[in-house]
């Protein structure tokens, strides 16, 4: 009788144990952090602008899989010797990820696709580059893919991503390419709840 009860009562905790690690949790908190763009384009020579971010982010999963949407607000562009621009955006990640570890302590990788609103932008270029580029018909709108690893330690997060454009930031009938924005982003999160 005592095996009989404490296979069951092994049975019923490794259940338990189990549907705990199946259900999905629900995780919700802030981040902000610093990116470092670049826009690739054929008719001006540009190097990394350094920008911030800040916004929420919320994350529900189980079983090892988790999806991961965020929402912050985050300025980028580029500067060169041709002269510069600055794009406030509105940023929306779709993550899907993945986290390996026990208890507080988990490493992450995640990927998934990016829409940027512009808000608010800024160039300067010099006249015939301006010219050649039509920087004044940027898009609202733009998609890229983003991909990294983080660590969550207890309440606390840390990402390291890199997102590559898979739109054009602007319109341009005279050339193919339009400009694409890259950038690595590093950021620190908190869990509320």
């Amino acid at each position: 009788m005592k095996k009989i009860f404490l296979s069951l009562l092994l049975i019923a905790g490794t259940t338990l144990a189990a549907s705990a690690q199946i259900l999905p949790s629900f995780q919700f908190g802030l981040k902000a952090g610093a990116n470092f763009s670049n826009l690739k384009d054929i008719s001006v020579n540009s190097e990394t602008r350094t920008g911030v971010l800040g916004g929420i982010w919320a994350r529900v999963g189980g079983a090892g899989i988790h999806f991961q949407p965020e929402l912050y607000f985050t300025s980028k562009g580029s500067e060169g010797s041709d002269g510069s621009s600055k794009f406030t955006t509105m940023d929306l990640p779709l993550l899907l990820g993945t986290r390996i570890g026990v208890g507080p302590v988990a490493a992450r990788f995640q990927i998934g696709p990016v829409v940027s609103f512009v808000m608010d932008e800024e160039h300067s270029f010099v006249e015939n580059v301006g010219q050649v580029t039509q920087f004044d018909e940027y898009k609202k709108q733009t998609f890229g893919l983003t991909g990294g690893i983080g660590v969550d330690i207890s309440n606390l997060r840390a990402d390291l991503r890199y997102e590559q454009g898979l739109s054009d930031v602007y319109d341009n009938s005279e050339g193919d390419n339009n400009g694409r924005l890259k950038l690595w982003t590093v950021s620190i999160g908190y869990r509320l709840f």
